[in-house]
């Protein structure tokens, strides 16, 4: 794993999303196209502006898969993950080839379709956050580690709907849904390629025990350190709490 912490959130993002644009370029000269997976979540927005924004990404040889959808949201509602991307990514590149998980239909038909489509070629360059609960997609803690399942329905748990709730996705917790559609552990780690951004000291806890703590359930995305090419971005406020001589593994900070 290799971890950056760079001084500011836009720099992080910038820089992530350079990284992000190299992946799907090595991948589309290496192959002919690129299967990549988005993250959605305000963690994500500059990364994915930037992303968008840059000309080097042929988006006509893209293949886009994202991790997670709300269980019953229809597609109209704010908080929709299939709204977030066909607004932030698949409309700005004129994307034509992705897979939505479509959380109005029958959740059951929805995973076994979505990973039949996944499972049918390896993922380039899969992006990803962690959750203040320190969750991986919607895989709230404790997370399934096992199953090789690719999509599976997760009951979300109260840190995670607040979580939603904070970042202005809904009013209340009430209005939350208790069940998600979620990219499973061990399929994100399927990915060749996985850039984990994470910005915002409220993520400091997690970032701590994810990267540092025992790799467990309890802390999903400490899952990503038995991946052989993972890159975490982080910014001074989700670096905060890392220890020192942790900090000295890492790349140096950047403005």
């Amino acid at each position: 794993m290799i971890v950056k912490r760079f001084d500011t959130r836009p720099s992080m993002a910038r820089a992530a999303a350079a990284h992000a644009a190299l992946a799907i370029r090595q991948a589309v000269a290496a192959r002919g196209r690129a299967r990549i997976v988005v993250a959605t979540g305000a963690s994500q927005i500059e990364f994915l502006q930037a992303l968008t924004a840059d000309p080097s990404v042929d988006w006509a040889r893209v293949a886009l898969f994202h991790l997670d959808e709300y269980v019953g949201l229809p597609i109209t509602h704010p908080a929709s993950f299939r709204k977030y991307i066909l607004e932030r990514v698949i409309r700005p590149v004129s994307l034509s080839d992705y897979l939505l998980l479509d959380g109005e239909g029958d959740p059951a038909e929805v995973c076994r379709q979505a990973g039949a489509a996944i499972a049918a070629s390896p993922v380039d360059v899969a992006f990803v956050g962690i959750g203040e609960n320190g969750h991986l997609a919607f895989n709230d803690p404790p997370a399934d580690f096992v199953t090789e399942e690719p999509y599976l329905v997760v009951q979300l748990d109260e840190a995670c709907r607040r979580q939603q709730v904070g970042e202005g996705w809904f009013a209340s917790v009430a209005e939350v849904p208790a069940s998600a559609i979620s990219m499973s552990v061990r399929q994100i780690l399927k990915a060749r390629e996985i850039i984990c951004v994470v910005p915002d000291a409220r993520k400091a806890v997690p970032v701590k025990a994810a990267l540092e703590g025992p790799v467990t359930p309890d802390v999903p995305a400490s899952a990503l350190r038995e991946h052989a090419n993972v890159t975490v971005y982080l910014d001074a406020d989700s670096a905060a709490l890392l220890e020192a001589d942790a900090l000295a593994r890492f790349a140096p900070p950047v403005a």
